[in-house]
């Protein structure tokens, strides 16, 4: 499960900074927010994966390896609620930016 997990951190990172260095402000969007799913995938991966596991602490005694952390999916879960009011903003000023200009470069202008 581990070895899943950090081969899609890999390729989400990969793919998010290739978008990254295109040309054209759609592409970054794009890219800006893979990096942040890859960000919260590894966020997520810190929590320790666990399966069939509680979320909190069962009975009296505590024993950390018997439950996974709650902070990081609580985290994650904000980030995805950010990330998406953030990618609609993105997405907003590279329409009003496409209008004023007429092009969708980063810089600006065609080459």
């Amino acid at each position: 499960m581990e070895l899943i997990l950090a081969i899609g951190i890999g390729v989400l990172t990969t793919c998010g900074v290739w978008l990254l260095l295109r040309p054209r402000t759609f592409q970054v969007i794009v890219g800006l927010s893979l990096l942040s799913y890859a960000v919260n995938l590894f966020i997520f991966g810190m929590g320790r994966l666990r399966i069939n596991a509680a979320p909190v602490v069962n009975g009296g005694t505590v024993d950390p390896l018997s439950y996974t952390d709650p902070v990081p999916q609580a985290l994650v879960l904000t980030a995805i609620v950010i990330g998406f009011a953030m990618t609609a903003l993105f997405l907003v000023v590279m329409l009003a930016v496409r209008g004023f200009t007429g092009t969708d470069h980063v810089d600006g202008k065609e080459r």
